[in-house]
């Protein structure tokens, strides 16, 4: 009875070697390689940083929300932080790609304000 193993397989332990039938790809363009390297470490370190500043700003409005005994003025202040640490989390992701800081995409960080008092006063 044939074996559903492959061949190369049959060789219990040797699974982890080099197998001389199926070589590594050489890399051709290591300059290439290296900015697709750097392109994808751009991106990561760029999400992890917006997301994690938006997480604040959640947490923001959230607390806006939640006050109850608070003065509306209280309640404000925090809507327009959360949207201060948008425009912060934009920046960051702009400067992380090296682009310009001042652009239209600031105007994002308006948006937490103006759900968090849409979500507050609503």
């Amino acid at each position: 009875m044939a074996s559903s193993v492959p061949s190369r397989r049959q060789e219990k332990g040797r699974g982890h070697l080099l197998d001389m039938n199926a070589p590594r790809r050489v890399v051709q363009d290591p300059e290439k390689d290296a900015r697709d390297l750097a392109r994808v470490q751009k991106w990561v370190m760029s999400v992890l940083a917006v997301t994690t500043i938006c997480h604040l700003v959640v947490g923001l409005v959230v607390a806006a929300v939640l006050l109850d005994d608070a003065p509306d003025s209280s309640r404000i202040g925090l809507n327009v932080i959360a949207g201060v640490f948008g425009a912060i989390a934009v920046a960051t992701g702009l400067a992380i790609h090296g682009r310009r800081i001042p652009s239209p995409w600031l105007l994002l960080g308006v948006v937490p304000t103006a759900i968090g008092l849409w979500l507050t006063f609503g």
